[in-house]
């Protein structure tokens, strides 16, 4: 028989199950099985699937206008943009398809900022290893990782990778006369679900500060409400940054990002230095509105801080279970996951055999990204999952 993806591209390799169907925090097959969804699409479905909410806007406006490009003003976008800086430090905010060009709009912006200011050779990109930025040639320069890198000729100049906290190369990196920002998750998820400490965020400012160096996160997995706040930096007192990239959580689904920047980031950035055909289209700002009002309340994002208190509960239980497999729980809120003792990609098959979908992170994490309306039967169900299949998985 012929393959069904014979024609697609072969970078994915997903397994044989295909969705047809979401409600909440569950998927169901063609064959009607359900599947409890702790990935919730990489973190992107923040309601969950098939959101009421989420529905109406986008019955609504693709009955009215789907798109004009950017030659003319989208009410959308400045409905949304104006909630957006209400809510954040930003003043303003460019509308993206996806993260990795939220990512390539904030390198940009930092880079003009320093030209503006008449210092063109301040182009340096500070990141850390385990750190993800897209798939962009820009992204995959800025995350440094080598198997992404793999192919695609020479690594672009204008990046330092620095160790995960190595604390005497930032300093070093930072008072270099070519460094324009620092590009960081509060949260990484590609490199094994861990949280840059509190402190560190702190600290980071206050350098940034000094050496008159922008500090930008990467807030497209951890941010719109993942750990419990609206942006995962915010867990650290008088913290702000001069540049977010957004997208996954921000549109619940729907494809869109947003680059987010204080005024003094945005000025240089005049008609002709950055565009998008499709960014902040009619239809994504009709979602991003109706997701923004939802997540962006106070009482939801307490629930999120309530409920991820129960699963860090739940998997600490599996980590005391299960010493001789799980090395301990990582992450923040409900970006969180296993840190085990040998690869987790056949206990992730095992929890999908048990009718539970997550991801893994490194080489060592079965991550859990649950959608953000998760309740505590949900949770408890989720955790016993776990424990059948971390009962059947062989190290």
């Amino acid at each position: 028989m012929e393959d069904p993806r014979q024609h697609i591209l072969p970078v994915y390799r997903p397994p044989e199950e295909v969705f047809v169907q979401g409600e909440g925090a569950y998927m169901f097959t063609e064959d009607g099985r359900r599947y409890l969804d702790f990935i919730a699409g990489i973190a992107v479905n923040a309601l969950g699937h098939a959101h009421p909410a989420m529905v109406d806007a986008l019955r609504d406006q693709a009955g009215k206008l789907w798109h004009t490009s950017n030659m003319f003003r989208i009410k959308g976008q400045e409905e949304l943009a104006d909630k957006i800086c209400r809510d954040t430090f930003a003043d303003r905010v460019f509308f993206t398809n996806s993260g990795t060009e939220a990512i390539e709009c904030a390198i940009k912006a930092a880079r003009k900022y320093h030209w503006a200011a008449g210092n063109p050779d301040r182009i340096d990109i500070i990141t850390f290893t385990g750190a993800f930025h897209g798939r962009s040639l820009g992204g995959i320069n800025a995350g440094g990782n080598p198997k992404y890198l793999e192919g695609f000729g020479p690594k672009l100049p204008g990046f330092v990778h620095l160790e995960w906290g190595d604390h005497d190369a930032l300093k070093a990196a930072l008072a270099a006369a070519t460094t324009a920002a620092v590009l960081v998750e509060p949260v990484q998820g590609e490199g094994g679900v861990r949280a840059m400490p509190e402190q560190c965020l702190k600290g980071l400012r206050e350098l940034c500060d000094q050496h008159g160096v922008l500090l930008m996160f990467d807030e497209v997995q951890c941010g719109m409400g993942r750990t419990g706040k609206l942006w995962g930096y915010q867990w650290a007192a008088d913290v702000a940054p001069d540049v977010i990239a957004a997208a996954k959580g921000i549109g619940g689904g729907f494809p869109f990002g947003a680059c987010l920047m204080i005024e003094a980031v945005a000025e240089p950035m005049q008609p002709g230095s950055h565009g998008s055909t499709y960014g902040g289209n009619p239809l994504a700002m009709a979602v991003g509105n109706a997701v923004w009002d939802i997540i962006s309340n106070e009482e939801f994002l307490a629930n999120v801080r309530r409920v991820s208190g129960t699963l860090a509960q739940g998997l600490k239980s599996l980590a005391d279970s299960h010493p001789d497999k799980v090395d301990g729980v990582t992450g923040k809120g409900l970006l969180t996951g296993l840190r085990l003792k040998a690869d987790p990609k056949n206990l992730q098959t095992l929890c999908r055999d048990e009718g539970l979908l997550v991801g893994v992170a490194g080489n060592n994490v079965l991550r859990l990204a649950p959608p953000l309306i998760i309740d505590d039967t949900q949770v408890r169900d989720a955790v016993s999952m776990i424990d059948a299949a971390l009962t059947e998985w062989t190290l």
